[in-house]
């Protein structure tokens, strides 16, 4: 198949046929979540039988739904949690309704693999009675919380020891693991204890068939020449903040009214981040959407001239592989970010680096590459390529499907 088929309707052979995975999330509903919705149509076309726990959110309110015959369960979150005893009540409500759900569904359909997918490092909770039942155990590693907690509230102290705890003990506890990326292998190794052999990289790859150019809209750009576009979540570790700054620095020192920036996304910083945006004066230029529908999200990657990337420098990020960076390059464009390991070693020349954590570098790059046409034309084909010939969804098929045969023991 090419690239631009995406997952393929019946994998050859069919390694899964008669199994049954229960697929846990709680940090975004399904199918919204684009990762976990591209594992679960891989395995339903090798043949397993799906089930998803996940919560509520903006559009997907149903509590059971069937999507393209996989079993979505949603539960109710009561808040979205921003200070640690926030997350510990938003943590104690998802495991309450994780498990109850998990043995409805049991009892229902018997499980034959539980796959938790972090965060938090607690699902192990929900499976642990189950393995007693001979059900397996994949961790599917998206964040490392250590450093995502760090980033957050900028200390350690005595959650950050509870996220260390619990790491250590969903990598004991695990049959197979997954890891987004080679940074989250070594992690799950060498912090957690796996054998090397047991952990899978299995990339964040965009499904090419989903994840197209559609006409530009105008109107995102308000009557300005160029549009700069950022997609991802409104968190304090997203350095939303920095590219703020950096907007103030292109248009009240470089003096430019030119450029139009549209940010995708929801969380629990954006309301801070407008009034921030309010205060400097910058909303003409700076254009929140919060969380929007797949419509608004393709007009704006594919009228946007280019995209940004503006995570800080910080442990986490410098781990992480963010989705933005692979649909920005999936549609031929180029991008700006600051220096961080796995986002280099997914764009490479795809993008500008700005020195770390410097706001006033960022709008130099930015106002550079909006500039030069030709060159970013040239960097938004190699990103393309790349993710053509390397990094999208059927590249991952593979890898995936060898963690479920490990994990069940299957040829």
């Amino acid at each position: 198949m090419s690239a631009e088929e995406g997952i393929p309707a019946t994998i050859e052979g069919e390694p899964l046929k008669g199994k049954h995975a229960l697929i846990v999330v709680e940090n975004l509903p399904l199918p919204f979540d684009r990762r976990v919705w591209q594992e679960a149509r891989t395995l339903k076309a090798a043949g397993a039988h799906i089930s998803i726990i996940c919560p509520t959110g903006k559009g997907h309110e149903s509590r059971f739904e069937v999507i393209d015959g996989i079993e979505i369960h949603r539960h109710p979150l009561p808040l979205e949690a921003k200070g640690a005893l926030g997350f510990l009540a938003e943590y104690g409500a998802a495991l309450f309704w994780e498990t109850v759900l998990a043995w409805k569904i049991f009892f229902k359909r018997r499980i034959d693999v539980i796959h938790g997918c972090n965060p938090p490092d607690l699902i192990f909770l929900v499976a642990a009675p189950f393995k007693l039942l001979g059900v397996k155990y994949i961790f599917d590693h998206h964040d490392i919380n250590p450093e995502l907690y760090e980033a957050k509230f900028e200390k350690r102290g005595f959650f950050w020891d509870l996220m260390r705890l619990f790491e250590k003990l969903t990598f004991k506890f695990a049959d197979v693991s997954i890891a987004t990326n080679e940074s989250y292998k070594r992690i799950a190794v060498e912090r957690g204890g796996m054998q090397a052999s047991c952990v899978h990289v299995v990339r964040s790859g965009p499904d090419l068939s989903k994840l197209k150019l559609v006409a530009p809209v105008p109107d995102w750009k308000k009557g300005r020449d160029h549009m700069v576009g950022y997609v991802g979540v409104m968190g304090e570790q997203e350095g939303i903040d920095l590219l703020i700054d950096a907007v103030e620095h292109i248009v009240r020192e470089k003096r430019r009214e030119d450029i139009q920036f549209v940010l995708v996304g929801g969380g629990p910083a954006l309301d801070d981040l407008k009034a921030m945006t309010a205060r400097r004066d910058l909303a003409d230029f700076i254009t929140f959407t919060g969380r929007a529908p797949d419509k608004d999200l393709f007009e704006v990657l594919s009228t946007m001239d280019i995209g940004v990337n503006p995570d800080r420098v910080n442990a986490m990020n410098d781990k992480s592989t963010m989705n933005k960076i692979m649909e920005y390059m999936s549609l031929g464009k180029a991008m700006v970010q600051f220096d961080v390991t796995e986002g280099k070693f997914s764009a490479r020349e795809a993008s500008l680096y700005a020195k770390p954590n410097d706001p006033i570098d960022m709008a130099d790059k930015i106002c550079e590459l909006v500039d030069d046409p030709e060159r970013r034309s040239r960097m938004g084909e190699f990103g393309r390529e790349r993710v053509v010939t390397k990094l999208n969804w059927q590249h991952q098929i593979d890898p995936l499907l060898t963690a479920y045969k490990q994990a069940l023991d299957l040829p």
